[in-house]
């Protein structure tokens, strides 16, 4: 998010405009708020390495927080704007931050977390009047500040958490390398050149800005001198129509944005002109075959795909030609050592599922959580892995077939999951789709979907048998499920990453199975 060659060389241009208030902030205005902030954090007492957090939706002032960050040597991190009062504390206290950046809109959930964070100094509201002495407003604390970078300008890094969707969200560090902020860490160098970065580009930002995905995206356009187009939240004819009205040149999306925008009506779909369009993005969750596939055919030779974790441990990548030779796959690998290994650590062969691991591209480790660092890591520490399972085929490409925490063991069949959601969010009656196991006096576990009927689509045991006859007729006999649940809307947050567990949990109560 550093602005200040941009903010010399266009300083008029917008850096970003909110898609639903118009509102532009332009290049020299990000500049002097960033730095504003900057100031700001210098006179807290907040040190190189030193931690804050950022607690908002996507708003016109999220970027500058961010900014702030990157040029005071601090790690940065931006909570989930969904989480709740409890949760909030964990990750504030977690982190160790001393400043916390809100919004109004999440002042009243910051204030009940704040109760139990004696160590968050500072609050600091950023669209509004400060409540107290500890909860200020932005205005209040950077008026009379200078708007001209800080005398020690460092470069700071976001520390980002894992999604949670197994378990407590994880703090991922990485060193902080004295070095100025003008210039990119080599693996934001890397997603730069993958993402096809350029000047004059146009991006539109339909996620949530504290996940990783846009948090990198968003962050090197703006380097590169881009003007970003910023979602509040992801509306699939709205999208459509942003393209159209900006000229969009890039974008990067979650594939339940492609479902959704598939299942508009044909004459919404075809509507907007989308021709500016030079490459969509897309990652963050499995992307069904058939849903990539229609998606290729509407937008063309345009889709990217890349798969990597916000831990950074390795990308593998491909885009629409690579694909199509190749349907399912995420790609051959371009950053880290990739290897397929069994339950003993030894290679599986092509075709045969194995945990994904990697030679770590870039280094990094779980914030004051050795003991999980240690089970991300092999037993002689080169190798890393965040327990997602797949294989290679023989030209070396990856496929996923699912996380291992999700597997399901149903009379001793190994059963991934994916392949039935899959199937099933393709149903024009199902708008999103979670398989899991539960449990089975008998078997161990059975397969259980859990289905989010489309609007105007009536749950039911008419659509149960439907659906299970769909995927009878598509899935062998052991992948199909026993039986069918509604829910009016699944766990699963903007950026694509379905939260299974809290499904899989009321199923399961105080049993236990292989599935940690």
């Amino acid at each position: 998010m550093y602005t200040g060659r941009h903010a010399k060389l266009r300083p008029l241009q917008p850096a970003f405009i909110m898609a639903q208030s118009g509102e532009a902030v332009t290049y020299a205005d990000l500049e002097i708020r960033s730095n504003k902030i900057a100031h700001f954090l210098s006179k807290q007492g907040l040190a190189r390495g030193d931690h804050f957090a950022i607690f908002m939706e996507n708003n016109a002032r999220y970027l500058e927080a961010c900014g702030a960050g990157e040029r005071t040597g601090l790690y940065f991190t931006c909570v989930n704007s969904f989480l709740t009062a409890g949760e909030l504390v964990y990750l504030l206290t977690n982190s160790r931050s001393k400043v916390l950046f809100t919004s109004k809109a999440k002042l009243d959930i910051a204030r009940e977390a704040l109760a139990s964070c004696p160590d968050v100094t500072t609050c600091v509201v950023m669209d509004g009047p400060g409540v107290s002495a500890r909860i200020v407003g932005l205005h209040d604390v950077t008026d009379g500040l200078p708007g001209t970078p800080i005398a020690d300008e460092n470069i700071g890094i976001a520390m980002l958490y894992s999604s949670g969707t197994t378990g407590r969200p994880k703090g991922i560090l990485r060193p902080m390398p004295e070095q100025h902020p003008e210039g990119l860490l080599p693996l934001f160098a890397f997603v730069d050149t993958l993402w096809q970065n350029r000047e004059g580009m146009i991006y539109l930002s339909p996620a949530p800005l504290y996940h990783s995905a846009p948090q990198a995206a968003v962050s090197t356009a703006i380097r590169k001198g881009a003007t970003v187009i910023i979602m509040e939240t992801f509306e699939p004819e709205r999208y459509l129509e942003l393209i159209e009205i900006y000229r969009v040149t890039h974008s990067q999306l979650v594939p339940t944005m492609f479902s959704r925008m598939l299942k508009l009506p044909p004459a919404v779909r075809t509507r907007y002109d989308l021709s500016s369009l030079e490459i969509a993005i897309h990652a963050a969750a499995p992307c069904p075959p058939q849903v990539k596939e229609e998606m290729i055919k509407w937008w063309g030779p345009i889709i990217q795909e890349y798969y990597g974790a916000t831990e950074g441990l390795g990308f593998t990548a491909c885009n629409s030609a690579e694909w199509l030779a190749h349907k399912g796959s995420v790609g051959k690998v371009l950053f880290g050592d990739l290897h397929i290994l069994d339950e003993n650590m030894q290679p599986s062969p092509p075709g045969v599922p194995g945990t994904v691991w990697f030679k770590t591209g870039a280094p990094f480790e779980y914030f004051d959580d050795p003991a999980k660092t240690a089970e991300a890591r092999s037993a002689d520490g080169t190798m890393s892995t965040v327990g997602d399972v797949g294989y290679i085929d023989a030209d070396k490409f990856l496929y996923l077939t699912d996380r291992a925490t999700f597997m399901i063991i149903s009379g001793g069949v190994n059963i991934y999951p994916q392949e039935c959601e899959n199937l099933l969010i393709t149903h024009p009656k199902v708008a999103d789709a979670a398989v899991f196991g539960v449990p089975n006096a008998d078997l161990g576990e059975e397969v259980k979907a859990v289905i989010q009927p489309m609007a105007g689509v009536a749950a039911g045991p008419e659509l149960a048998a439907e659906l299970l006859a769909y995927c009878a007729a598509n899935l062998s006999r052991q992948k199909v499920p026993r039986s069918i649940d509604f829910e009016a809307e699944l766990p699963r947050l903007p950026t694509g990453k379905l939260y299974k567990r809290l499904l899989r949990d009321r199923y399961w109560g105080n049993k236990t199975s292989r599935i940690v």
